[in-house]
Order: structure tokens, then sequence, then C-alpha cells
């Protein structure tokens, strides 16, 4: 797969080079030995790039933004392995591993489980994830970042208009790196193959895209408790991490998932063919998602209890859902945009086979099923309309049949106060099931079996949130959510060995994030921070009260403004709480109660350049690390990254 991908980007490359062959030509002298004494032969001498505003970005819900080649501190922010500002996530040692999540949102709006495995979706691309262009020139993104030990990240990506009306893409993101400590190695690669087409006459538009994704990593189980005090210890012959010993070394999991998204409408009524400003468009959207999550190892390990099998096993967890919705949206200049939609969504996620196991010794048997399965039909619409300063939007779907309960009411207001300066207000109300390994899990450690389907009530969720941008003054946002029978996973009492719980209590969760970028002259300080308070039943979620991120820069432009800089610091930190536990079997965070980890400041140097649309990233991670002592951690058993100079490179081709 690979070969084939690098080896279609030069192909596309080498025979798209010219999309538009008369688009932006111009008359530069004078052509040697011709007859046309006022054309150059330089076809490439002579072409002249489209402004970059009309090279757009369009999402999944129709906002555009323009192509931004610009180096910025927030590029800083997203020049990493997720491609996004990491801000409340806190990464684990090797690039490619999981994340320990530090700020929490409440703002799903799905009425259907969550998928399994969640701490391997953040480099899961969802349907949100891919974007469509509309672009006068092809365009090419090549990124580069080292990894850790033997190994590299690269994404690259190539989008091309054919026609000013069809515009396809193709990217490939991989990644391989063997990590400092043992067992630690993780290979992953996301394929996506998108496009978008419209006809002449702009009534029918279709937007596609396939997506192959494989997340593999080698679990370890974290370090050995003698390994954890050699390493807390600041013992130089540790240094090299690969000598502390880890819980086991024969264990891996793999996310793997194949997407077919299609989304296309048809304009029954447009607006030129009427007096009236209003227009009838009719569309469908069909997704399959096929998903199996997978965990093998080589011996069973104590460390989860007993085994039915202690040798050579594997978990697999299969999880695939085909949704298709039909929809009608209105639209009038005076009453806004009104949409209606009902949705029909089949789920098939299970095991290959029924498990009926004993109870405690005592001769009682329980029978673990092997699927959830059905189809669960749902209808709704969104209202959006503009009326003078003030934007306001909404959205509802309920649930009509199936096994699954569950309704989603959500709406928002905006007010321009100026046009810098914009205040936002939104509700949120969810009721939705657990996630489907909560409900139903199978697995060869024993005390990872359960069906939890018939008696977990449904997570219900009420979420009031504000927001206020204005650069001038500060960014704020502040959100305050009830959640009634939180699901979480959390250790026994009974046994100290994981399970699936759910909140008798109704928890109350409050989030406050302040936002400032200053900039005098040259230098700037972006600062971020952000308070979080949680009531209501104890020991079932817990967040650090304080999470602060700031960053002090200086840009400027050397050797006669062909380069541009920007170097600086950002300190993060975090206050000490009990920060989640990870679970490899499951491949899941779980609460604990017992081990405090934080308050340990990560500072990082930064010296980023720009030369034309090539923008090269230098950064010392962690450069406090040998004196502040190895007190870090990303979960227990789990410690951060220790000093590490890393380097890579966004490079954008307009051909």
């Amino acid at each position: 797969m690979k070969t084939f991908v690098v080896l279609l980007f030069i192909l596309l490359s080498s025979s798209m080079y010219a999309q538009f062959p008369a688009l932006g030509r111009q008359n530069v002298g004078t052509r040697t030995g011709g007859t046309q004494g006022n054309i150059s032969n330089n076809k490439v001498a002579d072409f002249v790039r489209p402004p970059i505003k009309d090279y757009k970005i369009i999402s999944i819900q129709n906002d555009t933004i323009t192509v931004d080649t610009s180096l910025t501190i927030a590029k800083d922010y997203k020049f990493n392995y997720l491609r996004r500002d990491r801000y409340g996530l806190l990464p684990f040692a090797n690039t490619g591993q999981t994340h320990n999540t530090l700020v929490y949102d409440f703002d799903k709006q799905s009425t259907l489980p969550n998928s399994v495995a969640q701490s391997r979706h953040f480099n899961y691309m969802e349907i949100e994830d891919i974007k469509y262009y509309y672009l006068p020139t092809p365009v090419t993104e090549l990124y580069f970042r080292s990894a850790f030990e033997q190994g590299q990240q690269l994404d690259a990506f190539f989008t091309m208009n054919t026609s000013p009306r069809l515009n396809f893409s193709i990217a490939y993101k991989g990644l391989r790196s063997l990590g400092k400590y043992q067992h630690a190695l993780t290979s992953t690669g996301n394929f996506r193959l998108a496009g978008t087409y419209r006809t002449k006459d702009d009534r029918y538009q279709i937007n596609a895209h396939w997506v192959a994704q494989d997340l593999l990593n080698q679990e370890n189980g974290g370090l050995q408790d003698i390994a954890i005090e050699q390493f807390t210890s600041n013992d130089d012959q540790f240094n090299d991490r690969s000598r502390l010993q880890v819980n086991f070394e024969d264990a891996e999991n793999i996310l793997d998932g194949t997407r077919v998204y299609v989304n296309h409408h048809y304009k029954l009524l447009a607006k030129k063919d009427s007096i009236s400003d209003y227009s009838l468009k009719i569309g469908h959207v069909f997704n399959s998602e096929d998903k199996f999550y997978e965990y093998r190892q080589t011996t069973a390990s104590d460390l989860f209890g007993d085994a039915f099998q202690q040798a050579n096993f594997r978990d697999r967890t299969d999880n695939e859902e085909t949704y298709n919705e039909l929809y009608a949206v209105f639209t009038d200049k005076d009453l806004g945009e009104l949409t209606f939609q009902t949705n029909a969504t089949y789920y098939n996620y299970g095991y290959n086979s029924i498990l009926i196991q004993d109870v405690d010794g005592d001769g009682i048997q329980e029978r673990i099923p092997n699927r959830l399965q059905g189809t669960i039909i749902a209808a709704g619409g969104k209202y959006k309309n503009t009326i003078g300063k003030i934007a306001v939007e909404g959205a509802a779907q309920v649930n009509i049949t199936g096994d699954f309960d569950g309704f989603n009411i959500y709406g928002k207001a905006s007010y321009d106060i100026t046009p810098d300066n914009v205040f936002s207000a939104s509700i949120l109300s969810n009721s939705s099931p657990a996630g489907y390994n909560h409900l139903l899990y199978q697995s060869n450690y024993l005390n990872y079996n359960w069906h939890n389907a018939p008696i977990y009530e449904n997570v219900k969720t009420n979420t009031l949130s504000a927001r206020l941008e204005a650069k001038k003054w500060v960014n704020l946002d502040a959100s305050a959510s009830t959640i009634s029978n939180y699901t979480y996973f959390g250790v026994s009492p009974v046994d100290s060995l994981v399970n699936s719980f759910q909140a008798s209590e109704t928890i109350n969760h409050l989030k406050i994030t302040a936002n400032k970028e200053i900039t005098y002259g040259k230098f700037g300080l972006d600062a971020t921070v952000t308070f979080q308070n949680v009531s209501g039943q104890e020991g079932a979620l817990n967040t650090p009260d304080i999470l602060t991120r700031g960053s002090l820069y200086f840009t400027d432009r050397v050797f006669k403004n062909a380069l541009f800089l920007q170097t600086g610091v950002t300190v993060q930190y975090f206050t000490a709480y009990n920060l989640n536990a990870y679970d490899p079997v499951l491949a899941e965070f779980y609460v604990q109660n017992n081990q405090e980890i934080g308050g340990f400041p990560l500072i990082d140097f930064f010296v980023n350049m720009k030369v034309r649309q090539t923008r090269i990233f230098f950064k010392a991670e962690h450069l406090n690390s040998a004196f502040t002592g190895n007190d870090f951690f990303s979960a227990p058993g789990y410690p951060y990254r220790d000093f590490n100079v890393r380097f890579g490179i966004v490079w954008n081709f307009f051909l």
C-alpha cells in the first residue's frame, strides 16, 4: 500500500502539472528565433499563481476556509502526529501511542453508542476530519517529522481540480516509531481518497470519500514496580530507558477500519427559477464503516486476572455500521434554512461465539451473548437563520424504533458585538446508550466478560455553554454540564481488576477556559488557562483543577526578508490529581483513585522558519526533565517523554 501511494503521488504530480493551461499567463519578453516576438516559450516562467484566497477548503458542514501557509504560534501547536492542537491532551512516551485526557467536553450529539477502543481513536479520522477542495491549480502538501528511535512520520497529500466542477484528493499518513522503552513500537497508516463534483447547472452535487486506517501498537503494560523506583530515583544507569523492565513484552493491539461515505443532493427549486428568493433541495447520505479491534498476546499476564487460554490468544471485536439518511432543505431569505431528515442505522457489534461461564464457581452459569445487532430508525430536523446581528441555529433528533432509545436537542445563538467580537451561547440535551464495550465485551481474560445492555440506563447529558471571541480583549469559553448515569471504566473494590461501571449519582462538571495572545513589536505571548470542577458522585470523573499553557516567542524576517523566523519557549502545567490509568486489553482509560500525578512543568524550546511555502520546525521537548526530577508520567506506570530534540517540515507545492 505504501509503495503504491508513493508511486501514485509521483505520477499525479508529473502528469497534472498544468491544471489550467491558460490561467495566469503573461507576456514577459521576446522568444529567440520565433515569429511571435511578444510571446515567451517558457510556460513555467510565464505562469502566475492565482491569489491564495482562490484555494478553498470545504468542511462536511460546508464551512469554507482558504489554504493557509503562514507560520504562527497556532501552527507550532498543530505540528504533531495528530496534526491539531493537543491542548488538554497528554501524550504517551512514543509517537503514535495514545493520549490521556486532561480537559473534558460533554458535547456528544449522536444518539448511538460510542465505538470500541476509544483510546485508539485520537488518530482515527472520522467523517468530519475529511475535507473537500476547490482549487485553481493542483496543491501538494508534505508533512514530515522525526520520531523516537528507528522511525519517521509522514503525511503526503495531493489534490487538484480537473475542471472547476470536479475535485479529487488523495493522501496517506504513515508512522513507524520504535520508542525509548521496551516493546513500545507503533506502526500506523491512514489512507484517504476523496472527491467532489457538481453539474454545470449547479443543481446536483456529490461529496464522497473512502478511508482505510490501521493503527497498531505494541503493549508492555507499563513499568514494573521496581522499574518505577529506578526511574524516579534519577539513577544515571537507567537513563537508557530500554533498561527499565516492563510488565510484559508479548502483546499488541490494533484498530483497523474502512469507511465509504457519500453525501449528494439535487436542487428541485433553485433561486434563479423564481422571483422569490428561495430554494429546495433533497439529498441522501450513505455511510458504511467496518471496524475491528484486536488484542493479542503470547502468554496471559496475571495483571488482568485468570484466563481461559494461557498462550497465543486473540480477542477480536467487530463493529459494523451502515447509515442511510434522506433529507430535504428549504431555504428562504426571510425564514432561513430549514432541514428535515430521517435516517436508518444498521449496527452489528460483537464476537463469533456465545460465552457461558460459572459465576464465582458456585455452579450458577452466566450467559454472555455474542452480538448487539439491529436497526435504529430516527428522525429530526435543523434550523439556521440570521436576524440582524444575531445568528441562530438548532438541531433535534429522536430514535423512533430499535433497541436503543435516544434523543438530541441542540440550540445556539451568536451575536456580533463588533466585527471582531462575537458572543455565542448554546444548550445541549442528549440521551444516548453507553459505549458498545460497556454494554457487551468478551475476552480471553475471565474478568473482561460482561453483558450490561439489559441493565444500563441511557447516559443523559445537559450542557450549557457560552463563548466570547474577542482578540483585543480575551477569548473565553465556559460550560456547565450535568451527567446522569455516567458510564466509565474503573477498578473493582472486590478484586482490584478493571470493569465497567455506571454512576448512581449525577455528576456536575464546570469548565472555564481563557486565552489571550499579546504582541508587542517582534515579541508575542500566547497564554491559555483552564479551570475545571467536578461534583456529585466521588471518584467517577477526575480532572485537574488547573491546566495552563503559555508561549513566549520572538518573530522576525532575516536574510533580506527571504526567511521568516519564529523562536521561543512553551510551558505547560497541570495540578496534581488522580490521573486516569491505561488498560491495554480494552484500549481504554479507567478511573483510579490511589495515585496523584501532575504538578510537573513541561518546557519546550522551539525554532521555526518559513521560506516561501515551506515551514521548518525544530523543537527541544521537555528540556527541563534533567533538572526537575523524574516525576513525570502520562498515566500510572507510563512515564512521559524525556528530553528529546526533534525536527520536521511542512512543504506546500502550488503547481
